[in-house]
């Protein structure tokens, strides 16, 4: 069975230049570790295939119950020198709620 992460976890966004950090926080504690499992780089990648052009690395932050993504090349020319709606990504944190996992893996 899949879900949309929105419907387990929260996101904030930020931003410096070009480059866009997302983090991903469950509302429950407990999901953490499906986030983990479910939420990797190359998902996150594909999610953001059309607006993420470089490299993604993803930080797992056990201490915090959260992951954090870094996504560079990801704000078209950086926030001052963009014609973007959204230059600071702030709703690209909504759509990565938007992806699906599977939550019917075990843990």
């Amino acid at each position: 069975m899949s879900q949309k992460l929105c419907e387990i976890a929260h996101s904030r966004a930020g931003d410096k230049g070009n480059t866009l950090i997302l983090s991903l926080i469950p509302f429950q504690e407990s999901d953490f570790n499906l986030l983990v499992k479910e939420v990797s780089v190359e998902k996150v990648k594909a999610h953001f295939r059309h607006q993420v052009k470089g490299e993604i690395i993803r930080h797992v932050l056990p201490e915090l119950k959260a992951l954090q993504f870094t996504c560079f090349e990801a704000l078209t020319s950086g926030v001052t020198t963009s014609l973007a709606l959204d230059a600071h990504g702030k709703s690209l944190g909504y759509a990565l709620l938007e992806m699906e996992i599977d939550d019917s893996i075990g843990l």
